[in-house]
């Protein structure tokens, strides 16, 4: 796979993790990081409380982020990342079924990997076009292609929501990075004044390597002010640079 010139804006971003719910803390955070520790769901207030109370906490935090970021907009595309999605409650289910007890189909349409993009559009009776998607260690910048190619056939605005927890004990010997809850937003348009660039092409094994899931990773190149980013996920060397 090769990706030459990708180029978008943000119009709106927004962020939340335990302990980091304000922009200002944020933007510490964005200064110094700090290891992302467990917490608290979030309220997720602008969701009627019914079908908030179906949401996981993996859930609430990319819905939390995506009402942020929208703001009352409708009609707007969405493309949801997530590396591992709700896997703690696959691996719940699986619990089930290894006992001999029959599977929730609750448990199991929650357990889908756009559980949380379908909660967003039922809770806002919002038909636009949504989808879910992962892809390994390269799962945000595949959502940004993604979301590129909704702009480059149209769509004025997209919105992009990354999320992710740490895998359950039963899986946490598979994690190749320090895997930590967070979740973001952006509200992607075309490109215009201070543009996001990204590119791709194959791993050289040149890039530093990072201990930092990838949508940390780019969130901090985002919020930092950095001038480029270089991960190499998914085979490939990735390549995030930022108009001045």
């Amino acid at each position: 796979m090769r990706v030459d010139g990708l180029k978008f804006s943000i119009a709106a971003h927004s962020a939340w993790a335990p302990g980091l719910a304000t922009a200002e803390a944020w933007a510490g955070w964005a200064q110094a990081p700090v290891r992302i520790g467990e917490g608290p769901d979030p309220a997720v207030s602008a969701m009627p409380a019914m079908l908030r109370r179906r949401a996981g906490f993996l859930g609430k935090m990319a819905l939390e982020v995506a009402y942020r970021c929208l703001d009352g907009r409708t009609d707007i595309a969405a493309v949801f990342c997530s590396r591992h999605g709700e896997v703690s409650r696959a691996v719940d289910l699986l619990g089930e079924l290894s006992q001999g007890e029959p599977m929730s189909p609750t448990g199991f349409g929650l357990a889908v990997h756009n559980a949380s993009a379908g909660l967003f559009s039922i809770a806002r009776t919002d038909r636009a076009n949504h989808m879910a998607l992962s892809a390994g260690a390269a799962t945000v910048e595949h959502g940004v292609v993604e979301a590129c190619g909704l702009l480059a056939d149209g769509a004025p605005m997209v919105l992009l929501v990354v999320y992710d927890c740490a895998l359950p004990a039963a899986l946490a010997h598979f994690e190749d990075c320090d895997e930590q809850p967070h979740a973001w937003a952006w509200l992607m348009t075309a490109p215009g004044a201070h543009a996001i660039g990204l590119a791709c092409d194959a791993a050289d094994g040149t890039a530093p390597a990072s201990t930092q899931p990838g949508g940390l990773d780019v969130l901090h190149f985002q919020l930092s002010g950095a001038a480029s980013l270089v991960r190499q996920a998914g085979g490939q060397r990735w390549t995030w640079t930022r108009d001045v």
